[in-house]
């Protein structure tokens, strides 16, 4: 058996399978189909200072090879999260990441310091959510801003940081060493794609946020090909994600720089859809004499 498992900042993880923040919940639901330490990690759904009750539905809509969602960030709030999910987390054998998102400096800071004061492994700064008025989003399109709000985190943050990116931007590779920069010890990329669809009959947008995230199959490839842009600009590693759905895609974004994975959307068709892909990722090491994943990691030959 090869070996899969892979370190990120100084956490190691079992296998390079995280289930990606907003589709796995706290993990007691897939902990039904499967014991969660069958995962190399979990990053929780994305938690806010206060509680949120998320957009008013309909917020999530099935697209050709993707969904598009807009939940709007509906959370039960950080404390909530670390006293009444964070232990039973920390039970489950896997390494737990904690997502945060906020309006305000202010917000993301005290997030960070008070995930900072329990046994969380690492935090995930989602400054990239694209189904919210508010917030997360309007620091993660530019330089500046990933640069002035990973800085501001880092003061606060003793935990592993990882900034998650979006990829409604004009030059990833900049906006990777603006994190970088700044404190980030590994970025995560990309977020959801901002999308729309319209009901004809209707005339209304589908989503009731007008616009959502778009996930799947269908951004696959503008995922490949960012991971590979921000791989060839920073040093610090880079968790990929962005319609991964199967052991093929676990191999191709691994070769364009990604040390990890997030997978989400796929998870919705397939929960076993990890078990398959650590599987295939097994067979096609061994088939080609492939001892540790990080010979993958970047291997890509570029024309």
């Amino acid at each position: 058996m090869a070996d899969l498992s892979v370190n990120v900042a100084g956490v190691k993880f079992n296998n390079p399978l995280i289930a990606a923040s907003g589709t796995f919940g706290f993990g007691h639901e897939y902990n039904e189909f499967y014991p969660l330490s069958t995962l190399g990690g979990i990053s929780c759904k994305g938690i806010t200072l206060k509680k949120r009750l998320g957009n008013p539905p309909p917020r999530i809509a099935e697209t050709p090879s993707g969904i598009l969602n807009a939940v709007g960030l509906q959370n039960p709030g950080v404390d909530h999260f670390i006293e009444k999910d964070l232990p039973w987390l920390k039970e489950q054998g896997t390494v737990i990441i904690a997502n945060i998102a906020g309006n305000t400096y202010e917000e993301y800071a005290e997030m960070a310091e008070k995930l900072s004061a329990t046994n969380v492994d690492m935090i995930e700064m989602n400054i990239s959510c694209p189904n919210v008025k508010s917030g997360g989003v309007q620091f993660g399109t530019s330089c500046e801003g990933v640069g002035a709000i990973t800085r501001e985190v880092r003061k606060k943050c003793t935990k592993p940081l990882v900034v998650k990116l979006s990829p409604n931007v004009t030059d990833i590779a900049e906006i990777a060493k603006s994190a970088e920069a700044e404190g980030a010890d590994a970025i995560s990329m990309i977020n959801t794609l901002t999308g729309m669809r319209i009901d004809i009959n209707t005339k209304r947008p589908i989503i009731h946020n007008n616009t959502g995230g778009l996930s799947g199959p269908a951004v696959f490839p503008v995922a490949v090909r960012m991971v590979w842009q921000a791989a060839n600009a920073v040093k610090i590693p880079i968790i990929g994600m962005g319609g991964i759905s199967k052991w093929q895609d676990a191999v191709e974004m691994l070769m364009a720089g990604a040390s990890a994975l997030q997978i989400g959307t796929c998870l919705f068709t397939d929960p076993y859809s990890p078990v398959k892909i650590l599987d295939g990722l097994n067979e096609y090491m061994d088939k080609n004499n492939i001892k540790n994943l990080s010979e993958i990691t970047g291997s890509v030959q570029p024309w």
